[in-house]
């Protein structure tokens, strides 16, 4: 048992050791993270969305940009935002960008890409809903379509996607039911249709190939995910995930996602110890066995190896 232990201490050393190699994370085209529903790029330069996940890719090498689309908007929408905001820094550098979006980041990031494919390199989802969220589900039905509930929880959603903007220096438009709706299984399907680039619409749980050319150009997909809602008790986010996680019944997924739902383009990884928050590094750092930097990290230096 002490030899297996130390091999496997030994195991991450090495690792830790690559990982620590200058130029690990230096990709050809810049990396550009791209946040979910309620999202934002830095709140009043204090408070990363990303938390510390871009200096970690920066500090060996990558060059990241942290988009600032509609905390509160339909996927189209936001696909939109993100492929005007793309423009200038795919110019600057190379002609590309590559992609990584959390949550709705990941449709949003997919838009962009169906809309501008000659700069995006490649696509990467994040614990995305690229089929759909029950939580979503259970939300448009448990709230009546045009019913005070509704109006008032739009009201409040509106304001906050206000105050995002607001600290975070945007001006994007806020559409808060549409983004409940893109976010639904319905939605979600609808949005696919439109863009089916890396997503498998043969059966829910349908796994794609990493390679696909999006009207004449060729991008890359991939997508890795937790398995897990809860993940630590010292973390304040875990109790709600848990309880939002109910809607799935048995079925494996983060507290706000299915597994199988986020499935995009490469599969990396489907049962990591992360939830939803844990994905992007947060509650600051406060997570489960898995390190989600150590993924972006790899991940980096993949897309490097990989030319892009």
């Amino acid at each position: 048992m002490r030899r297996v232990f130390t091999s496997a201490m030994a195991a991450l050393a090495l690792a830790g050791a690559v990982e620590a190699q200058a130029g690990y994370t230096q990709t050809k085209y810049p990396i550009v993270l791209v946040h979910g529903i309620s999202g934002f790029s830095n709140l009043g330069g204090l408070v990363n969305y990303f938390h510390t996940i871009p200096w970690n890719l920066e500090r060996d090498g990558a060059k990241v940009y942290v988009a600032s689309v509609a905390a509160f908007n339909d996927s189209e929408q936001r696909g939109a935002e993100l492929a005007r905001q793309i423009q200038p820094w795919a110019a600057a550098n190379g002609g590309k960008v590559n992609l990584i979006g959390h949550s709705q980041g990941s449709p949003t990031s997919r838009v962009a890409a169906s809309l501008r494919p000659d700069l995006v390199a490649s696509v990467t989802s994040v614990n995305g809903v690229n089929k759909g969220s029950k939580v979503a589900d259970v939300v448009r039905g448990v709230v009546p379509a045009d019913s005070a509930i509704e109006g008032g929880a739009a009201a409040i959603a509106a304001a906050l996607g206000g105050f995002i903007n607001l600290l975070s220096g945007s001006n994007n438009s806020q559409d808060p039911l549409a983004s409940l709706e893109t976010l639904t299984t319905p939605g979600t399907a609808a949005l696919n249709s439109r863009h089916p680039w890396g997503v498998n619409n043969a059966s829910y749980c349908a796994k794609s190939t990493e390679l696909h050319n999006v009207r004449g150009h060729n991008i890359r997909y991939f997508s890795w995910t937790g398995n897990t809602a809860f993940t630590n008790i010292f973390d304040a986010t875990d109790p709600l995930l848990a309880t939002t996680g109910l809607a799935f019944g048995g079925e494996k997924n983060d507290g706000l996602v299915g597994v199988c739902s986020t499935y995009l383009g490469q599969v990396l990884g489907d049962s990591y110890h992360l939830n939803h928050a844990d994905a992007i590094n947060h509650l600051f750092g406060i997570r489960g066995w898995t390190d989600p930097v150590s993924l972006y990290r790899q991940h980096a230096n993949r897309l490097k190896n990989k030319g892009v």
